[in-house]
Parts: structure tokens; C-alpha cells; sequence
């Protein structure tokens, strides 16, 4: 089936855009099957890599084009995510690399009872939005958490959010800091498993510890951290109400949990993703910090901001750097 108009006016404004930047590659974001012959020929000289929007469409285009397909992640997203994830997916896979510039083509606006297609096309500057982590970007935090315990906290996430345990990705959550409020507004969920053991032997700042707490990390409920590294209590049901939370479609309930309790209290949580490995930290409702846990060093994610409406119904826009065009 023959490409639609509107589809070949942004194909051929990409491969402007790329040749005028100059640009690094193009990434195609697609809900559908399409002529690939045809965006080839539309695209002519340029790079392309497609990432679709589930895993049986993303076989299907690689085994039928032979176009370089980026891992999907499942779920139902919003489109500034789903580029990140794609984008992230690409550096990871060394198909892009710091510094690149992208032009990006997306169904960024949705028309009820009408196909998905590409409407909107935008220029990212890969260094704008990746940056190697360091100490830096965690003492940009106002908290009362110390460096030292903050980060090994990170670092403990990062690790299980790359590695997972045993083979198998896992999602946890840490909340660290003013635990006293933090432990009055949960319960165990069963067995406290550091229950037991000396302060030393909790001590996330201790290697040795934070390589226990990883078997820890596959049962279900928050892991409670003194400010002084010290694993207070684990396997802990976080009794919150995410009111005054928003957090747009896509996170589930460990991140509105995490969201809520950073809210309620002075406690800051930090959340791996179990399907995508990503880390989060969450503070005063929000999310202040997102981690790729990259090999052989993660990195912080700044997130886009679009210039339109977010399916949520929250208004984001674009940086100048980024110029979203859209064609309806």
C-alpha cells in the first residue's frame, strides 16, 4: 500500500533536514506496518532506524525490510517516552552515540477513530539530553540524605536495573532518609528479611551488603534506608494515597507508591523499572532524576518536553533545540 501524502512530505522534509543540520540519522517511530521500499526511496542517502510501537510489528519490519528495528518495550506509553526508550535503545545498541543529532518522525498528535500515522517531526542534540552519571547530578538534590548513602543507593539500583538477578529482571524500590515516617506509614508485608542483623550488617554503604540486598531486592514491597545507609526494615507495603501526584500514563503502582511517599514525607524513593530497568528518583511527588543503567556507566536521562498535549492532558513543550513540526 502506497505511503499517504503526508507521510512522504515529512519523509522528504526529514532528508532536508539531515543534509541541511547536518544530521546524524533518522529515527522512524511507527504504529503500522508501511511500505519500506517506498520510505527507503524517500529517504535516499540517509540512516534510518525504526522502532515500532509492539514486538510482533518489529519482527515483522526486520525479517520483511531489513531495516535496523530497535527493541521494543511493552506497555502502553506516551509518545515522549517512547522516544526516549527508542532513542536510549539506540545508544545502548551503539547505533547512536553522544553529541549525534537525530531528526525524529512520530504520530505525535491522536485523532480518534482514525489510523495512526506520522504527523510530526522534531531535531534532538543527543548531548542535550544524555550526560555520563556522576556525584554531580546527586548533589543537585536538596536533601538531607548524605552523598555517600545516596549513592549507594544508586549505584545498588543501577546494578540490579542492568544486571537483574539470576537472569531475570527485577523491579524494587528503595525510599531513603526519614525513615521514622516512612516506616509509620507502611507494614510488612511477611518476614522482614534484615530483621536480625547488626546495623553493619545492613550498611548499604558496605560492597558486600549491597550485593546481598539484591536477592532482597526480588520480594515484593519498598526497602526502608536510614540517612546513614542503614536498612531499616524491607518487604514493606507503603500505605499512601498518591493524591496531588500526577504522573502521566505508562508507570505503575511501585512508581505511584514511590511518588506518593516522597510526597508525604522528607524521604526520597528511588524505583527500578522491572520491564525496562530504568531508575528513578522521586522526590516531593515527583520525579527529579531518571537513570539509564547503561554498560560499562549509566546515564541520566533528561526527559523531553513537547510542545502539545500529552495524552494525560498535561501540557509539556519542546526545547528551541528541538523543533516539533506537525503536519495536521
Amino acid at each position: 500500500m502506497a505511503l499517504p501524502r503526508q507521510t512522504v512530505a515529512l519523509l522528504k522534509a526529514a532528508r532536508q533536514l539531515v543534509v541541511e543540520t547536518p544530521a546524524d540519522a533518522i529515527l522512524l517511530l511507527t504504529e503500522t506496518n508501511l511500505d519500506w521500499n517506498e520510505v527507503r526511496q524517500a529517504l535516499e542517502g540517509c540512516r534510518l532506524l525504526v522502532a515500532a510501537h509492539e514486538e510482533d510489528l518489529a519482527n515483522r519490519i526486520k525479517r520483511e525490510s531489513g531495516l535496523t528495528v530497535l527493541e521494543s518495550h511493552p506497555g502502553p506509553l506516551p509518545v515522549r517516552d517512547r522516544l526516549s526508550l527508542a532513542l536510549l535503545e539506540a545508544v545502548a545498541a551503539e547505533q547512536l552515540r553522544f553529541g549525534d543529532h537525530v531528526v525524529a518522525l512520530y504520530n505525535g498528535i491522536e485523532v480518534e477513530d482514525r489510523p495512526d500515522q506520522i504527523d510530526s517531526m522534531s531535531l534532538i542534540h543527543l548531548d542535550e539530553h544524555l550526560e555520563r552519571l556522576s556525584a554531580r547530578e546527586l548533589r543537585r538534590l536538596h536533601t538531607q540524605v548524605p552523598l555517600e548513602t545516596l549513592k549507594a543507593v544508586v549505584d545498588v539500583a543501577t546494578e540490579i536495573g542492568r544486571e537483574g538477578r539470576e537472569g531475570k529482571p527485577v523491579g524494587t524500590m528503595f525510599v531513603v532518609g526519614d525513615h521514622r515516617k516512612v516506616l509509620l506509614r507502611s507494614r510488612p508485608i511477611g518476614f522482614d528479611p534484615v530483621r536480625g542483623y547488626s546495623r553493619k550488617e545492613r550498611n548499604l554503604r558496605e560492597r558486600w551488603v549491597r550485593e546481598s540486598v539484591k536477592e532482597i531486592a526480588k520480594l515484593d514491597g519498598a526497602i526502608i534506608v536510614n540517612k546513614d545507609g542503614t536498612i531499616e526494615a524491607a518487604a514493606r507495603f507503603l500505605e499512601v494515597k498518591a493524591e496531588g501526584v500526577n504522573l502521566g500514563k505508562g508507570l505503575g503502582a511501585r512508581h505511584w507508591a514511590a511518588a506518593a511517599i516522597s510526597k508525604v514525607t522528607n524521604a526520597l524513593a528511588v524505583t527500578v523499572s522491572e520491564s525496562t530497568g530504568v531508575v528513578r528518583l522521586f522526590q516531593n511527588g515527583e520525579i527529579v532524576l531518571h537513570i539509564e543503567p547503561l554498560a560499562p556507566r549509566p546515564v541520566v536521562w533528561r526527559q523531553f518536553q513537547l510542545e502539545a498535549a500529552d495524552p494525560d492532558g498535561s501540557a509539556f513543550a519542546f526545547r528551541q533545540t528541538e523543533r516539533p513540526i506537525s503536519a495536521r
